[in-house]
């Protein structure tokens, strides 16, 4: 969608625009989820907050 997107990005910015915010939320949301896990399985990590 975003590739189809960039061809009417002038006139239709919202085409490749919320497309691209979804795969930009996705990715952000996969970042904290793994972040929280490795907090909790990392045991090294948990000494050193400690």
């Amino acid at each position: 969608m975003i590739s189809e997107g960039k061809n009417y990005f002038l006139n239709y910015w919202w085409y490749p625009v919320f497309p691209g915010l979804a795969i930009f939320v996705t990715v952000i949301a996969f970042n904290l989820v793994g972040d929280a896990v490795r907090e909790v399985i990392d045991p090294r990590l948990r000494r050193r907050l400690l």
